[in-house]
């Protein structure tokens, strides 16, 4: 069935969320990307976020970069994950996260099978798929399996060009119909993660919000605490 063919999502569905009867939330984590460019002080910046409170794991997305720099920056920050037992997480490439033994790897729409993922880095590597604002790629992934799924942008984000925009309820409908992890990303802030939380993420994708927090990163990190819980 593609998206076409499917049911329109019933904006209220996030309201009616705790009565849906879906699986036992888990309380809403934090997936750290890092910006687009880094510099030679990245590391310490790093740890200033992972100072501010517990981060799930850490996506190093880098752009207009080529994998040999990106293998030759990811040692520090790898091995800083490894230290604060956050998983290091690299974007789009199933080969450079082989090459460098990583935790996982996300993968964009036209970035690789999850099933070819799975073969090569192993059954104990964590593999993402970006879906958008779409059941049907998400239900896709799921069944190749993928470790989780991501949705969004959910809000305006200068990080990633996109045009797709879900509404929160399409977290309540995955987190009501299957057991796999959902992510919410763009433009989240502490201040507008709480419809996300409520709805039924299970992470929160941020960067900008922490890595411009003007207060630095420890901050941005630390502004969190309140905007995961349920409520």
């Amino acid at each position: 069935m593609n998206e076409d063919e499917m049911e329109p999502l019933d904006p209220g569905f996030a309201d009616r969320f705790e009565q849906e009867g879906r699986r036992l939330p888990l309380p809403c984590q934090l997936y750290l990307i890092s910006p687009p460019q880094i510099g030679a002080d990245y590391a310490d910046l790093l740890a200033a976020a992972f100072d501010g409170g517990p981060v799930a794991a850490f996506q190093l997305r880098l752009k207009g970069v080529d994998e040999d720099a990106i293998a030759q920056a990811a040692g520090p920050l790898q091995k800083l994950c490894a230290d604060r037992d956050v998983a290091f997480i690299i974007n789009d490439s199933i080969a450079l996260a082989k090459g460098l033994g990583a935790d996982g790897v996300h993968l964009g729409q036209g970035d690789g099978d999850p099933r070819e993922a799975r073969e090569i880095l192993g059954k104990a590597a964590q593999i993402g798929v970006t879906c958008h604002d779409s059941r049907h790629l998400a239900m896709e992934a799921g069944e190749a399996g993928a470790d989780y799924v991501a949705f969004g942008a959910f809000y305006p984000t200068l990080t990633k060009e996109t045009a797709h925009h879900p509404d929160p309820s399409i977290l309540s409908w995955w987190a009501t119909v299957f057991e796999l992890p959902c992510v919410a990303i763009g433009g989240i802030t502490a201040d507008n993660a709480a419809p996300l939380v409520n709805a039924g993420a299970d992470f929160l994708a941020v960067s900008g919000a922490v890595w411009n927090h003007p207060e630095g990163p420890r901050a941005g990190i630390a502004a969190f605490e309140a905007a995961l819980r349920r409520t």
